[in-house]
């Protein structure tokens, strides 16, 4: 089933996300519900607040970054459940980043170029892993959901004052855009 986004200026992006349990309901229709209504919207990340739901769970899946031969990238489809960075290193670098929640809006934003993360699949197997590159910058950007840190967080206050009527339209609900969502201020 395809979810509506929640959209920029919802309490739930905002929210510090709650651990789950195995037992969690319905986790494994949560999951293929998150990933049909991220591929419905063209993403390559969705965290689960962006559906409105304020528990530590996102998926990404960062096949779309390997279909451009520029890139060498091994693509990632992957479950994180009650993840856990366990460090960030290697040198900054610039990316334009997007948000299923903010549409129409991209910046470029600095991450780590490497990361290692301890998370739970959707087995409640658990995990610790190395990613690099585009996968480490998905990661990063969704786990910085379950904190309620979005990727405008990590502009300039100029660039922010620049965005701000952007932003407030998006939370308004006057934006075009081609996938369900909810908007706050309607």
């Amino acid at each position: 089933m395809i979810l509506p986004i929640v959209a920029f200026g919802s309490g739930v992006l905002r929210e510090n996300s709650k651990e789950i349990v195995k037992d969690y309901p319905d986790l494994i229709q949560l999951i293929s519900d998150m990933y049909e209504s991220m591929y419905t919207a063209n993403g390559v990340g969705l965290a689960a607040p962006q559906i409105n739901k304020a528990i530590q769970v996102f998926i990404i899946d960062t096949a779309p970054f390997s279909e451009n031969e520029e890139n060498d990238i091994i693509p990632l489809k992957q479950v994180f459940i009650n993840p856990k960075m366990v460090g960030k290193k290697g040198k900054e670098w610039l990316f334009n980043e997007g948000c299923l929640s903010i549409p129409e809006i991209r910046e470029d934003i600095s991450r780590k170029s490497e990361i290692e993360i301890e998370f739970l699949d959707e087995n409640f197997q658990k995990k610790q892993k190395k990613f690099d590159g585009i996968n480490a910058r998905v990661i990063q950007h969704e786990y910085d959901h379950l904190d309620g840190i979005l990727f405008t967080d990590k502009i300039s206050p100029l660039r922010k004052r620049v965005l701000k009527g952007k932003l407030n339209d998006i939370s308004k609900g006057k934006v075009e855009i081609s996938y369900k969502m909810r908007f706050p201020k309607r």
